[in-house]
């Protein structure tokens, strides 16, 4: 089984509803289309469907009621955060380690070689690049381990005219580069031989100067890191509401909202997903229960952003809230009544009444199918004809794309068989209503 508490709850689930099917894994493949391989795993615990889709069909053969699909799609919306958190974790990791690998290379480096007795920064007389320093001309020879006046280099410090020789023992003095000199026995600093004038130990040149950099660095960012954690733990314990959500102060972060906000729940941090979705022109009740409106208009919105249409507000959707300049202004129902009239002149009273039928004229409306898939904006586009009029789900969001397609299905056969239901709707006979009340009619003259 999976150690990851989300996904074992979401997989119980699916097991309890396969078992109360009374059907095989092979009757369940062949009913919803997947493979019993896949149906295997999702059921045992050790993989998480990618789309919702795939587990709204299974638990449909299953015979799931609607209380228990509201609870699957929370459960399977929590346990692909986690599957998300998870892998980002382990990218994490890799990097790390490949960061500290390159690291111990650094320090390190390649191993002197025992036949010269040489290699970086082994050697008494090594330049930067860990290769024997060459003498220079008019210079003095390399001195040899123990003797004063090398530079920082490892190379031998000539002495220049009017400069301070090199310093006696036990003197202080500093060499020509202004660093201090050999150490006095016993002091502070000097060799472990406790010879005196001792060169120190061998040590590529620049080591010490980006050791102290890099513990600097990693130093400072921690630093940061807790502060900033600090900081946003603070700052994130008040309480959701309040009329906030300006700057860093964000109500959707704060430990008092679940990663992971579906269907089903019922609290403050609805309420502000509710608000910000009306802050950006949704027509949304801000009542804090996540039903079907706010379903539909969460889903809306990813689209429109550009998130995956799930229908569930995790940490892009969240950030996306406060973040995106989406607006979700759209046409009244007075002007998509209009429209569809202007396109289908032939039968303006139908059009108008399929498209009422199936949307109540609002261009966002979004229904979601058994089976997984989606019927889209004003007509309710479903997957299959989008996919087949080239067009895809934010387009289908745009009422007047969604009514020239519409229009574009109508023309094949000059039927509206597309929508078979309201199309029944639509035919029905209805009641006579007066055009006057009693009241204001007038008596026959």
């Amino acid at each position: 089984m999976s150690a990851c508490p989300e996904t074992e709850r979401f997989a119980a689930l699916l097991r309890s509803l396969k078992s109360r099917s009374g059907l095989s894994y092979e009757a369940l493949a062949r009913k919803s289309g997947l493979a019993g391989s896949t149906l295997h795993r999702y059921c045992r615990g050790t993989s998480v469907p990618q789309d919702y889709g795939s587990a709204h069909r299974l638990a449909t053969v299953c015979g799931a009621t609607p209380d228990e699909l509201r609870t699957l799609h929370r459960l399977w919306a929590l346990a692909d955060a986690a599957r998300a958190a998870a892998a980002g974790a382990g990218e994490a990791e890799e990097h790390t380690a490949d960061d500290e690998t390159a690291e111990r290379t650094e320090d390190t480096g390649p191993a002197a070689s025992p036949a010269t007795g040489t290699g970086t920064g082994t050697g008494s007389n090594a330049d930067p690049a860990g290769e024997p320093g060459p003498t220079r001309a008019g210079e003095p020879g390399p001195t040899r381990g123990g003797e004063p006046g090398t530079d920082r280099a490892g190379e031998p410090g000539p002495t220049r005219a009017g400069e301070p020789g090199p310093t006696r023992v036990g003197e202080p003095g500093t060499d020509r580069a202004g660093e201090p000199g050999p150490t006095r026995v016993g002091e502070p600093g000097a060799d472990p031989v406790g010879e005196p004038d001792a060169a120190p130990g061998p040590r590529p040149a620049g080591w010490s100067r980006r050791r102290r950099l890099r513990t600097s660095v990693v130093t400072a960012a921690l630093i940061a890191a807790v502060s900033v954690c600090a900081w946003a733990l603070s700052n994130g314990r008040a309480p959701v509401g309040g009329g906030r959500g300006t700057g860093d102060d964000r109500p959707l972060f704060s430990v008092n909202c679940p990663p992971v906000i579906a269907m089903g729940e019922h609290d403050g941090c609805v309420r502000e997903v509710q608000r910000l979705l009306h802050a950006k022109g949704a027509d949304i009740g801000v009542d804090g229960n996540f039903g079907p409106q706010t379903l539909r208009r969460v889903t809306a919105f990813q689209v429109l952003a550009g998130l995956q249409p799930n229908g569930v507000v995790g940490e892009p959707t969240k950030k996306a809230l406060y973040t995106s300049r989406v607006r979700m202004d759209v046409w009244s129902p007075r002007k998509v009544r209009q429209r569809v009239r202007e396109v289908f002149p032939e039968v303006p009273d139908k059009a108008v009444a399929i498209a009422d039928c199936q949307s109540f004229l609002d261009p966002l409306h979004i229904l979601p199918n058994t089976n997984g898939t989606r019927n889209w904006g004003v007509f309710q586009i479903s997957d299959a004809r989008l996919r087949e009029l080239g067009g895809t789900p934010r387009e289908a969001l745009e009422p007047e794309w969604n009514i020239q397609a519409a229009r574009k299905l109508w023309s094949r056969d000059r039927d509206f068989g597309d929508w078979p239901h309201c199309e029944r709707a639509a035919d029905a006979p209805r009641s006579p209503t007066p055009r006057h009340s009693p009241a204001t009619t007038r008596p026959p003259r």
